[in-house]
C-alpha cells in the first residue's frame, strides 16, 4: 500500500516551495559508521504482507542514507558482514533515525528517532557492552573454527554462556517494564524458539494488559500459536501437492504409515550432501511401512526427473513449482535446511529435527528386526 502524505491547506506560494524542495519521505535513516567505511550492506523493511529488500552502499567516511517513500513498515533490519550480523530498528512514519557507533558491533549501534524502543533498546545494550562485544566476537571466532570441532564446541559453550547472561538481563527488564514496549521487542529478540515456546509464553504472561494491542505483542501470539502447530506430538498439518512426475501426493490418504518429510535446499548433483545421507536410511528402510517425501526447494521439475529416474532407489520428490514447497516451508515453521519431521501412523509428530543421524536412530528403534 503506497503511503499518501497529509494535505495542508496552503497557499499557491507555498505549493510551488514544496514541490521545489525534496519529496518528503516517510522513512528515512542516516548514519555514520566506524569501521565500515566503504561498504555494501542490506536494509530489508519489514511489515505484515512481506518485506522489500533495499542495497545500501556507504561512502568511505562510513556515512550513508536508506530512503524508503513507499509501504507502510513496522521495523527494517540492517544486515552486516554478508548477512553474518544484524541490528533491527523500529520505525515510524515521518519520524528520521541516526545511527552511530562501530560497525563491527551492530548490536551496539546507538539508534536514535523512529520509535522510542530504540533509544530504550541502544540504552539498555550500553549497560552490557562488554557482553554484547564477547557475543560478537565469539561469533566471528566460531565461524573461522569450523574446521576444528573440538575448538569450535569449545567456543560455542562460551556463546552458550554469554548467550544466557544476556538473556538474564532481557529477564530482569522486561520483569521490571512489563508496560513498556521494548519488553515485547526483549522477548522477540531472545526467546522466539520455533521448538519451544515456553519462553515467549511465560514472559507474555508478564507484559501488562495495555500492551495487548501492540502489534509486537499480537505477533508473539500468532508465533506461539504458530509454533506449536509442529510441536513434538502436534498433529502434523496435512497438505496435498504435485509431485515431480505430476502424481498427487495426499498426506491425509497416507494410512498406516510412517511418514518422513525431508525437507532440503537442493536434490541436483552438483549439491546433493542431503541425498548422500538419505539414501542409505531410505534403503534400510524401503521393506517398512514407511513413506519417505523429499521437498525440495529446486524448482527445475525436469532436470530433477532426469536424476531421479536414474537412480536405483524410487524417490518420492516434490519440487518448488508454483511455490509449493516454499509455502509448505511455511506450513511447518521450516526456519533451517535441511529439517526433517517424522510422522506416525496416528499423524502425530514424532520428531523433528536437522540431524540426519538422529533420524536413522530413531527410525532404527522404530523398525527393530
Amino acid at each position: 500500500m503506497i503511503s499518501r502524505l497529509v494535505k495542508y491547506a496552503i497557499s499557491l506560494t507555498a505549493i510551488l516551495t514544496l514541490f521545489a524542495c525534496t519529496q518528503k519521505v516517510p522513512y528515512r535513516i542516516e548514519g555514520k559508521l566506524t569501521n565500515l567505511g566503504e561498504a555494501e550492506f542490506y536494509a530489508v523493511f519489514e511489515n505484515e504482507n512481506g518485506c522489500f529488500v533495499d542495497t545500501v552502499m556507504s561512502k568511505p567516511n562510513g556515512s550513508f542514507s536508506i530512503e524508503q517513500k513507499n509501504g507502510d513498515y513496522r521495523s527494517v533490519t540492517l544486515f552486516f558482514e554478508n548477512k553474518s550480523f544484524w541490528r533491527c530498528v523500529f520505525l515510524e512514519a515521518g519520524k528520521k533515525i541516526k545511527i552511530s557507533g562501530d560497525a563491527e558491533y551492530p548490536a551496539l549501534l546507538r539508534v536514535k528517532g523512529g520509535d522510542r524502543m530504540n533509544e530504550q533498546i541502544s540504552d539498555l545494550r550500553a549497560m552490557s557492552v562488554s557482553l554484547w562485544k564477547e557475543k560478537t566476537d565469539l561469533a566471528r571466532e566460531i565461524s573461522r573454527k569450523q574446521s576444528d570441532p573440538i575448538e569450535e564446541a569449545d567456543l560455542m559453550a562460551k556463546l552458550t554462556n554469554v548467550e544466557h547472561q544476556l538473556e538474564e538481563i532481557a529477564v530482569d527488564y522486561i520483569k521490571n517494564n512489563p508496560d513498556e514496549p521494548a519488553s515485547l521487542a526483549l522477548i522477540q529478540y531472545f526467546f522466539t524458539d520455533p521448538d519451544d515456546t515456553r519462553g515467549v509464553d511465560e514472559l507474555l504472561a508478564v507484559i501488562s494488559p495495555r500492551l495487548r494491542n501492540h502489534y509486537l505483542y499480537k505477533a508473539l501470539e500468532e508465533y506461539s500459536v504458530k509454533a506449536k502447530r509442529t510441536s513434538l506430538g502436534a498433529e502434523a498439518p496435512m497438505f496435498k501437492v504435485k509431485d515431480i512426475f505430476g502424481k498427487e501426493v495426499d498426506m491425509s490418504q497416507l494410512h498406516d504409515e510412517y511418514i518422513l518429510l525431508a525437507f532440503t535446499h537442493s536434490w541436483i548433483p552438483a549439491d546433493d550432501a542431503e541425498k548422500f545421507y538419505l539414501a542409505p536410511i531410505v534403503y534400510q528402510h524401503k521393506s517398512d511401512s514407511l513413506e519417505v517425501i523429499v521437498l525440495t526447494l529446486d524448482n527445475d521439475a525436469k532436470e530433477i526427473r532426469k536424476i531421479a529416474e536414474q537412480d536405483t532407489l524410487q524417490w518420492n520428490i516434490v519440487a518448488d513449482s508454483a511455490s509449493q514447497v516454499a509455502l509448505l516451508l511455511d506450513l511447518y515453521n521450516v526456519s533451517e535446511l535441511p529439517r526433517y519431521y517424522l510422522i506416525d501412523k496416528d499423524k502425530k509428530i514424532l520428531l523433528k529435527t536437522e540431524n540426519n543421524m538422529e533420524v536413522r536412530d530413531s527410525l532404527d528403534d522404530l523398525f527393530v528386526k
